[in-house]
């Protein structure tokens, strides 16, 4: 959440149905920090908006675009903590659990899903299986293209999926902060406030599409490769799956009643 009372409440995720209920705004120097913030922000989603279609005329196709805006994507989807601490200091009336739940999620995504799922190296396949050596040797002196292969189809970063939520992200995000910035400086346009509720019905099935999607493109790397898994025996005695927890948090997508 990053505006005031008239800003709405970031527990929908972003995407939001339901008017904001009228709270006391924060004092000045809150409100000039928010609009700055909130500002910035609608800027750094615009230049990922931007990004896209520049990349997207110039390479006349919309296959592995996350590239193009793999830098400003992990920056400004980050700094949503920010909102987290808004919410702690009570610069801003809502509720820290549900404002840090939302954005974790996103980050999540980011950085331990897309971010890390990247191609498997060579030395890595090598070390998962019997007669390493001979495999190097043979691959060294007769390509083995088949392992090339294997690795590219491991990179989530390529998969179409990640394009769906990241415009999904993107359209709703510049809609969100823009809304935020108006409704603190009092002069919220009629188009803003009409996309705000109104675009959603498309942006929350895109988005949420997108992302297990991609969860779920990411599992067969995650299972190969241990990715951030603990195995026993070790000195803590604690075992951790990732696999498995990636399986729990698209379980967790599912609507509860």
């Amino acid at each position: 959440m990053a505006a005031s009372g008239s800003g709405g409440s970031r527990a929908d995720n972003g995407y939001s149905s339901l008017p904001p209920r009228r709270r006391k705004g924060p004092g000045a120097l809150a409100t000039a920090y928010l609009v700055i913030y909130n500002v910035v922000m609608t800027a750094g989603w615009l230049v990922i908006a931007v990004g896209l279609v520049r990349a997207y005329l110039a390479k006349g196709s919309y296959h592995s675009l996350y590239y193009s805006i793999e830098k400003p994507l992990k920056f400004f989807q980050t700094g949503a903590l920010l909102e987290i601490l808004h919410c702690a200091f009570g610069i801003v009336p809502s509720s820290v659990v549900l404002t840090a739940f939302q954005v974790m999620s996103r980050v999540f995504l980011t950085w331990a899903v897309t971010h890390s799922v990247k191609e498997l190296s060579l030395s890595y396949l090598c070390a998962a299986m019997p007669g390493c050596s001979l495999l190097l040797l043979s691959w060294k002196i007769f390509p083995l293209s088949f392992i090339h292969f294997s690795c590219i189809q491991a990179q989530v970063q390529t998969e179409d999926s990640v394009l769906l939520f990241v415009v999904a992200w993107t359209i709703t995000e510049i809609i969100r902060y823009s809304f935020y910035t108006f409704s603190l400086l009092n002069h919220l346009p009629y188009l803003i406030k009409w996309a705000r509720y109104t675009l959603f019905i498309v942006l929350y099935p895109m988005g949420v599409s997108g992302e297990l999607l991609t969860i779920y493109a990411a599992l067969p790397f995650v299972r190969q490769s241990g990715l951030y898994s603990i195995s026993l025996p070790n000195k803590y005695n604690f075992s951790f799956d990732y696999y498995t927890f990636l399986i729990l948090v698209m379980i967790s997508y599912i609507p509860k009643n």
